[in-house]
């Protein structure tokens, strides 16, 4: 009979270091965007990057942005049911081996839980960090994105590098 792996529980709430500062700073930068700059305003900061103000009432690159209000209810459930999910799987990591993971997580809740606070109340998500060259642009996005973009990536790696040794342990 295999070994009982001992689960994170209580102890997973230490990733909270991570996304709580995370939270915090996504929704202190986009309030002072908020404050300071219009909607659809510009600030060149350099040849490449401007701070910008866009509302985003889609999902990610602005997917259904234009589909009449329906879809800020499914995003917001979306947001909920994943920040629930990833705190019960983080609760169930086994104590010790799954760091990367877990960190990818706390990051992908930061953002998610970032996002779903502006959809709450505002109705919809506050980008302002728009990358381009010349005419092509990457879509506009925040701090929130960029938690998930980062913590998708180390799940990612978790996944297809660090499970397999793991399991030959």
């Amino acid at each position: 009979m295999p070994e009982q792996v001992a689960k994170a529980g209580a102890a997973s709430l230490r990733w909270m270091w991570v996304t709580v500062p995370l939270i915090l700073i996504d929704q202190l930068s986009k309030w002072m965007v908020q404050v300071n700059l219009d909607e659809y305003d510009r600030i060149n900061l350099l040849p490449v990057f401007d701070l910008v103000r866009f509302h985003n009432t889609g999902a990610a690159f602005s997917l259904l942005a234009d589909a009449g209000g329906w879809q800020h209810w499914l995003f917001t459930g979306i947001a909920v049911l994943v920040s629930l999910g990833i705190l019960w799987y983080q609760w169930v990591l086994p104590a010790r081996g799954c760091r990367t993971l877990a960190l990818g997580l706390a990051l992908i809740l930061a953002g998610a839980i970032g996002n779903l606070i502006d959809r709450v109340m505002h109705g919809y998500v506050v980008d302002f960090i728009l990358v381009y060259y010349e005419q092509w642009s990457w879509p506009a996005f925040n701090v929130a994105d960029s938690a998930i973009t980062v913590g998708v990536v180390l799940v990612l790696f978790d996944s297809f590098f660090l499970e397999r040794r793991r399991l030959r342990q």
